[in-house]
């Protein structure tokens, strides 16, 4: 065991919290900045499963921030969950790695629930997030909430039973549309909102939930400021995910992005479900000094990212040229629009 013997000196750990961790599986869902991030230093903790689900696949401009990746899985166009399973099995080849190359929807999250203890999110989009929130909550599982952009950060993590859910929080998080592939961001970030997840994601799996973070978090590390923020609360006795009388809303299909190719075309619509009026000022402010060809008019917005043609429409909608992938369509529309 000396593999582990610096953990197992801790005294929080120990032999046997190692044994622990050992014998336990935690679900990643996102393999980018975050996942990358989580999931190695999770293998290097000895987690007997490991299961990364991600969609995507790896681009140059990962490399800056998704810290398992090198240069030969950008050429090649590793998916992401892939390149994370080979990189895993050469730090540490005991721990047991599933990746699927799939985008996770209401239809299948629950297909891989089997034997998991813990969820951490790496995702970069809110919809999904909820989905992870619901199927975490009908299923009695903790997950740990994080997400970053720019210098910014913050992490929560929801227990069942115990804490407010995402759904609760939702209105409080101030992330505002904002994503990396509009504001960028700094490596530096992923790893302090990675290392809250990792510490309490081992916290479960050895079972202090005694020592477990209570609050949200929130960080800018080129501000320099940090808060912590007790959202006891705001825990909601109606909330359609962990109130009295949950239904979990996110695990039906009428919540999800609709998604469909139109007929004789190259393109892809997108279509919102949560009918909301976007705010084209907030969006073009984002958009305009990294796209090409922009064009506005009361009615739509149009822009152009290499081969993608953008045009959004006021209610959310947008129609996404030059591919009849939905799950790239998808990808776009969350990395531009948020």
């Amino acid at each position: 065991m000396e593999r582990y013997s610096r953990q197992q000196l801790f005294a929080p750990i120990g032999e046997s919290g190692q044994e622990k961790i050992k014998n336990k599986h935690v679900l990643i869902v996102g393999a980018g900045a975050l996942g990358t991030a989580n999931a190695e230093m999770i293998a290097r903790a000895g987690i007997g499963k490991l299961t990364i689900i991600d969609r995507d696949y790896v681009e140059w401009s990962n490399l800056q921030r998704q810290q398992l990746y090198v240069e030969k899985d950008a050429s090649n166009r590793i998916p992401k969950a892939i390149a994370t399973k080979n990189h895993l099995h050469e730090i540490n080849s005991e721990v047991e790695v599933q990746a699927f190359v799939e985008d996770v929807t209401s239809a299948n999250i629950e297909g891989w629930l089997d034997g998991v203890d813990v969820i951490v999110d790496s995702t970069d989009n809110f919809e999904t997030r909820l989905l992870i929130n619901d199927v975490s909550l009908k299923h009695d599982i903790p997950w740990i909430y994080g997400g970053c952009v720019g210098s910014y950060g913050l992490s929560f993590t929801v227990i069942p039973k115990k804490t407010p859910c995402l759904h609760c929080l939702l209105k409080h998080i101030p992330f505002d549309g904002m994503t990396c592939d509009t504001v960028g961001v700094i490596s530096p970030i992923v790893s302090m909102v990675t290392s809250h997840q990792t510490a309490e994601v081992l916290k479960l799996l050895v079972g202090d939930e005694e020592n477990l973070r209570s609050k949200l978090v929130s960080f800018d590390l080129w501000k320099n400021q940090y808060s912590s923020i007790n959202m006891d609360r705001l825990k909601n006795d109606a909330c359609p995910t962990c109130g009295t009388n949950p239904v979990y809303p996110y695990l039906t299909a009428e919540k999800e992005t609709k998604a469909a190719v139109l007929c004789g075309r190259d393109t892809v619509q997108i279509r919102p479900t949560n009918g909301k009026q976007i705010s084209f000022e907030n969006i073009s402010e984002r958009i305009k000094p990294i796209a090409d060809a922009f064009l506005e008019n009361p009615f739509l917005m149009s822009f152009t990212f290499g081969e993608h043609r953008v045009v959004l429409f006021k209610d959310g909608r947008a129609l996404i040229h030059g591919t009849k992938d939905i799950a790239e369509a998808k990808t776009i529309y969350h990395r531009y629009i948020g």
